[in-house]
């Protein structure tokens, strides 16, 4: 879902790619992840999901220079940021965090600038594992001098309320 989500606010922000066949190829690719590969194989599916979102705008294939490492990098960073908070899983908190520096990467690397918004969670209590104040987007941590703390702009994936979220 993150990979979709990134693909649809590139295009929305005047990202050059085909929409339909990107949302297609992700989720080609999204549905080889296996749910809880985040423990098991120590790499989030959200994390997984924006380097593939960089590999399609790029047009990555494994022979590919730039956008291999581009991907790659995508992929470090994201799973980077899920990592520093620590466990156990939150697909929100994860997808967020990988939306956010997805975001800035695209900013950075490709010269797109995708909207951002903040970010304040509204589903602690329907995780029975949430991390509660140790979660950047914990109602508790919610003040203005949390973009400092984490030098990015915070973004809510507008269709979050369409999908369920385990």
């Amino acid at each position: 879902m993150v990979g979709a989500a990134l693909l649809t606010a590139y295009k929305n922000a005047g990202g050059d790619i085909d929409l339909h066949n990107a949302l297609v190829e992700m989720m080609n690719r999204g549905k080889n992840v296996p749910g809880g590969a985040c423990g098991f194989w120590g790499a989030c599916g959200a994390g997984i999901s924006s380097g593939m979102f960089v590999s399609i705008i790029s047009k990555s294939t494994p022979l590919a220079v730039e956008p291999f490492a581009l991907s790659h990098q995508m992929t470090a960073s994201s799973l980077g940021r899920i990592g520093e908070i620590g466990g156990p899983r939150c697909y929100k908190r994860d997808s967020f965090l990988s939306i956010l520096t997805a975001i800035d990467f695209v900013k950075e690397h490709f010269g797109v600038e995708m909207e951002t918004h903040e970010v304040v969670c509204g589903y602690s209590s329907q995780n029975n594992q949430c991390i509660g104040k140790r979660c950047p987007f914990s109602k508790g941590n919610y003040y203005p001098a949390l973009r400092r703390i984490w030098k990015m702009n915070m973004f809510e994936m507008s269709f979050h309320l369409t999908f369920c979220w385990n």
